[in-house]
């Protein structure tokens, strides 16, 4: 037996394994920016069919190359309740078989390729002026990295042959399949990615250091380590996102457990429609067909687990619902964002907008409702305004940091734009929020001094409210359009300005002549600087808009 250089057999593994993970990275990221708004809209159009689910599970783990990736997301969207139980589950069943789609890709052994996808890539990311090419870029880019990871992995797994030793172990493997599974379940659990484990499965396949059976058997506890993923990123949410993750692991168990009785059979079964023999090597030790073999059998393992699980979903949210307890929960302020998002940026972004767009409507709420507490002397809608600051001012703060952390991840233009645009608006709806609240206040204030306005007064008050809602409501509605407007109507701005001194000159005119108090002079002009500032909050967004920035 030789001696192995085991500093160049490890330094090897690793460099490879790292350039392979860089490269489902970045062929993720260009995929995702590639798809931009396709990916937001295969997720909205979400519903209660589960046949549905799984094509937009498979759909989308297919663009970001992950699986648990995949499942954390639902994992945040159950969490932020924009998905049922059920509807999850039937997401995460096409994901398990979305994410077969990377060893479908490995098995292709296109490594050649692998340099000529990196000069590619990097010539359309440098030097490509169109976004478009630059996405491509990167997913060529990340392609050849993919593949020149598995390639530096095979290398440096050859010399283990000569280890009689090693070689031992996997014989051991072979013959035991229960040590196979158990052994890449909790590998797959250390790497974190079955799309990994499944890339070194590959390559010791490949090599013929472990045979098909291994293989197979390796591959079935993949699928159990990966769900490990999930069930860390459902600690802290809530109970429906920890049954979902839950979920996840049932799926995967229970296949396994049903395919271990059958692993012989069905490898067999695999070998029959898969060209070429998986136990045959060549003059140099290497597998040529065993890797499009264990890309099938993943494939075909997750589409009867699907098959057979499908029509069971609803037995197996119930068997989630018993497992995971309900438990007093805190509420949560936010609806549409979770942390859990942020790794898919594509759709963080898109649930940040829609989270800003429901901050914006309940300000704009407390607007409308400011006016009509002030004319019904109503206490009850008063308080109602107060409560509703309160969540205006946590909305702001979590929507901030939220997209903060995004400025972190990969973002395509677009994204940034959006990203940049969410900041600056969010102020500006905070303090249309704000002054709403300060016109509740001096409300209150008129109910509890017993202070009445003359009809004049009141019909200047009630001309200012609707030009100030009437613009605010015309501005957020266009902000939450999927475009933005460029040519828009401001002029609301310069009539509430010239109406507040009007109004104010008459109201002191009144103030003079003794028809009002000055308990009520003083109020009634509070009241008019307060919509007269939304109305400069809101001209600000607008601005924004038109792309001005102050």
């Amino acid at each position: 037996m030789e001696n192995i250089a085991w500093s160049t057999v490890i330094s090897g593994f690793i460099g490879g394994l790292g350039l392979f993970l860089i490269g489902m990275k970045i062929m993720s990221e260009g995929l995702q920016k590639r798809a931009g708004n396709s990916l937001r809209k295969i997720l909205e159009k979400l519903t209660t069919n589960r046949y549905l689910g799984v094509i937009v599970g498979l759909v989308v783990t297919s663009i970001i190359q992950s699986s648990s990736a995949t499942t954390v997301m639902v994992v945040g969207f159950v969490n932020a309740g924009l998905m049922n139980l059920s509807q999850s589950l039937s997401v995460v069943l096409g994901a398990n078989i979305g994410t077969t789609m990377t060893a479908q890709l490995i098995a292709f052994k296109i490594s050649k390729l692998a340099y000529p996808a990196i000069a590619l890539g990097v010539a359309f990311k440098m030097f490509s002026k169109k976004q478009k090419r630059q996405y491509f870029g990167e997913i060529l880019l990340g392609f050849g990295l993919l593949f020149l990871g598995m390639k530096t992995m095979e290398g440096a797994f050859v010399p283990l042959r000569k280890s009689q030793e090693f070689m031992d172990i996997f014989v051991y493997f072979s013959q035991n399949p229960l040590a196979a599974i158990f052994a890449g379940t909790v590998l797959t659990m250390i790497v974190q990615s079955s799309s990994a484990m499944m890339g070194i499965t590959i390559a010791l396949a490949s090599t013929g250091i472990i045979d098909y059976s291994a293989a197979i058997a390796f591959v079935l506890g993949e699928n159990i380590g990966t769900t490990i993923t999930a069930n860390l990123a459902a600690i802290g949410a809530n109970a429906n996102a920890k049954r979902a993750a839950v979920g996840h692991f049932l799926f995967n168990v229970f296949g396994v457990a049903y395919m271990y009785i059958f692993l012989k059979y069905f490898g067999h079964f695999v070998d029959i429609i898969t060209p070429g023999d998986p136990y045959f090597t060549d003059s140099q030790g290497n597998a040529p067909y065993i890797a499009r073999h264990i890309a099938n059998f993943h494939t075909m393992f997750n589409i009867i687990n699907t098959i057979i699980f499908l029509p069971m979903l609803g037995l197996l949210a119930k068997a989630c619902e018993r497992l995971v307890k309900d438990s007093a929960e805190k509420t949560k302020t936010t609806k549409y964002i979770d942390d859990r998002l942020i790794d898919t940026p594509a759709l963080a972004v898109a649930q940040a907008k829609k989270e800003v767009e429901r901050m914006s409507n309940i300000a704009l709420s407390m607007l409308e409702d400011a006016k009509k507490a002030f004319f019904n002397r109503d206490l009850k809608l008063i308080e109602s305004i107060y409560q509703r600051e309160n969540i205006v001012d946590q909305l702001e703060k979590d929507i901030s940091v939220f997209v903060v952390k995004l400025f972190q991840k990969s973002l395509s233009d677009e994204g940034s734009k959006t990203v940049d645009g969410i900041l600056h608006v969010l102020h500006d709806i905070e303090k249309i929020a704000d002054h709403s609240e300060n016109i509740a206040k001096f409300t209150e204030k008129i109910i509890e001094k017993d202070i009445y306005f003359s009809e004049k007064a009141n019909e200047e008050m009630a001309e200012i409210f609707d030009v100030v809602i009437r613009f605010a409501r015309n501005i957020l509605n266009i902000y939450n359009k999927e475009t933005y407007e460029v040519n828009i109507n401001t002029e609301d701005e310069n009539i509430i300005d010239k109406l507040r001194k009007e109004f104010k000159n008459n109201h002191m005119k009144r103030l003079n002549e003794g028809v009002c108090t000055v308990d009520a002079g003083i109020v009634y002009v509070d009241i008019l600087n307060n919509l007269e500032k939304a109305g400069d909050h809101t001209f600000n967004i607008a601005q924004l808009l038109q792309g001005v920035n102050k």
